[in-house]
């Protein structure tokens, strides 16, 4: 299968086993980073997954994307553009639909797997739009409810599994910032709990072991 052109650059991973109806996961990566980074997990996931790594819109100087900006100002702190972050939720979704068609995809077992700033806009793409998306793998980031849609508290959430984990001494992105998802989403009917690791802004091994059995289970 060649990677076709589509509205956000990837790469892919055909499945080694085939099947009549073709699961996807889709990787988002972080602030900096770019669609090989979290690539490097695809030989040790689940053969039966088409695996779709994409890039952010946004190329950085003097290397590396964004999925939006981040300021620094020395009143404010650190702060987002929400505005771009937005556009790029509505990139992802429509980036979906056109895979999905472009590789014939099974469209009812979509699963997103994001690190820091593509943990951010996953959970805004499966809570924004909840009938797109089957799994979410959360990993080092946190729930932005200013990128989520309007009312999107009252769609059907039922069919979605979240697994959020975090690094319990991560210096980017605070834990207890993480700790917040759990709550929210618990409220939306989706139970999930936070599974912390005892490192920084990064993926542990066993928290790759972790997801992995979650995955298994969820497909």
């Amino acid at each position: 299968m060649q990677t076709k052109t589509l509205s956000l650059h990837h790469i892919i991973k055909t499945p080694t086993i085939k099947s009549d109806k073709t699961p996807v996961l889709f990787m988002f990566h972080g602030y900096g980073s770019d669609e090989n980074d979290l690539f490097s997990f695809s030989p040790e996931l689940q053969e039966e997954l088409c695996i779709i790594s994409v890039r952010a819109p946004y190329p950085m100087q003097p290397y590396g994307n964004a999925w939006y900006a981040i300021y620094f100002d020395a009143a404010q702190g650190k702060f987002s553009d929400d505005a771009q972050a937005i556009e790029s939720r509505d990139k992802i979704s429509n980036f979906i639909d056109e895979a999905i068609e472009a590789y014939q995809l099974d469209a009812s077992n979509v699963t997103l797997l994001g690190f820091s700033q593509g943990t951010i806009l996953s959970y805004s793409v499966a809570l924004s739009y909840p009938n797109k998306v089957k799994n979410v793998i959360a990993l080092s980031g946190y729930l932005n409810e200013d990128i989520l849609k309007e009312n999107y508290e009252n769609q059907d959430f039922s069919n979605l599994n979240i697994y959020c984990s975090h690094g319990s001494v991560d210096q980017v992105i605070p834990i207890d910032w993480a700790r917040k998802a759990p709550i929210k989403l618990n409220e939306l009917g989706i139970q999930t709990t936070l599974n912390e690791f005892p490192v920084g802004h990064g993926i542990a091994p066993q928290n790759f072991y972790q997801f992995k059995d979650w995955l298994a289970k969820h497909l």
